[in-house]
């Protein structure tokens, strides 16, 4: 947060939430270590970064700063998909998604707010399994017949088997504590195909950060998304019965591998009435995760428009009469 010489406050540069000076002790950080000194190799000024922070932008000359401990060696990610979308484009399309509601708070589509944008390349880890899948299950096909005046409903009844070997490559599963993990699922499909070798490059100018999780810190939750892929691709393999019911079920999971990448994402985040906003695009595909909000004032100034324009055309319609 920046302190803001007009309000006597500090601010928030991405979500404009402010704070009074006499409540800045509950933002203090515990554990001072977590954060990390770098010099600008532009000016030379400190710049002061989180742990997992691996690239960013000087706050004095805003060169983008790359802080290549942090993604070399082991902890070294072995490819990432780049920015397909430019800051410029990126606005272009949260300009005309905040159009697409007609309710939306004009504050949402202020300059000021919309050049808050920013880049960032999450880190991923992507999973390749093999799965067998064993399931019993009692199915139903339903046919009806009428005979004179008399409807016959025929159930008959069905003992299906399948044992199904699947194989799943790259499952992603974001490994920031930063980002919502709901957020990121709903960020796919990323166009694997694009992958590149990773170069420290390709971070110029855009935020970085390396993971918080390992792959085997992310096992519990990746093997909960395995088993349900592996339980839905048996299941699609039942068709053209009326109804399923499964009576035994067994799913064995065989993690291959996990690759360490980095995949691109635009945030922004506002402020509005208390409540912090998010719209998260994705930096490949385009693709929005976003709620639109709804002003209260719009809805009512809509509101009442209607009821005159309805009011209005009744009371022509009545001197007519």
């Amino acid at each position: 947060m920046t302190f803001n010489s007009n309000t006597q406050k500090l601010t928030c540069e991405y979500c404009d939430k402010t704070v009074s000076m006499d409540e800045t002790e509950t933002l203090k950080t515990e554990k001072t270590e977590d954060f990390k000194i770098y010099k600008c190799p532009s000016c030379g000024a400190e710049v002061l970064t989180e742990e997992y922070t691996a690239a960013t932008f000087c706050s004095f000359c805003q060169s983008p700063t790359l802080i290549e401990d942090k993604l070399s060696g082991e902890i070294a990610p072995s490819r990432i998909i780049p920015f397909k979308y430019n800051k410029e484009k990126a606005k272009e399309v949260y300009r005309k998604w905040t159009k697409s509601g007609h309710f939306v708070p004009s504050e949402f589509s202020r300059e000021s707010v919309i050049d808050k944008i920013t880049g960032i390349y999450v880190p991923f880890w992507l999973y390749d399994y093999d799965t067998m899948s064993i399931v019993d299950v009692e199915a139903t096909r339903v046919r009806s017949e009428r005979r004179g005046n008399t409807q016959y409903t025929h159930t008959d009844y069905f003992k299906v088997y399948r044992k199904v070997q699947a194989e799943f490559d790259k499952v992603p599963a974001d490994a920031s504590k930063q980002m919502e993990d709901e957020v990121m699922d709903k960020m796919e499909p990323f166009s694997y195909d694009e992958l590149k070798s990773f170069d420290m490059s390709y971070l110029s100018g855009f935020y970085a950060e390396r993971y918080n999780y390992t792959s085997a810190e992310m096992k519990p939750r990746i093997e909960s998304r395995m088993h349900k892929y592996a339980k839905d691709t048996v299941l699609s393999t039942i068709k053209g019965y009326s109804s399923k019911r499964i009576l035994f079920e067994n799913y064995g999971l065989r993690g291959k591998n996990a690759e360490y990448v980095l995949l691109p994402v635009w945030i922004l985040q506002f402020r509005y009435r208390g409540e912090v906003f998010k719209f998260s695009m994705n930096g490949q595909t385009g693709k929005i995760v976003a709620q639109l909000p709804m002003s209260k004032g719009k809805i009512a100034a809509s509101f009442f428009v209607l009821t005159a324009l309805i009011f209005t055309a009744l009371h022509i319609i009545f001197m007519f009469v």
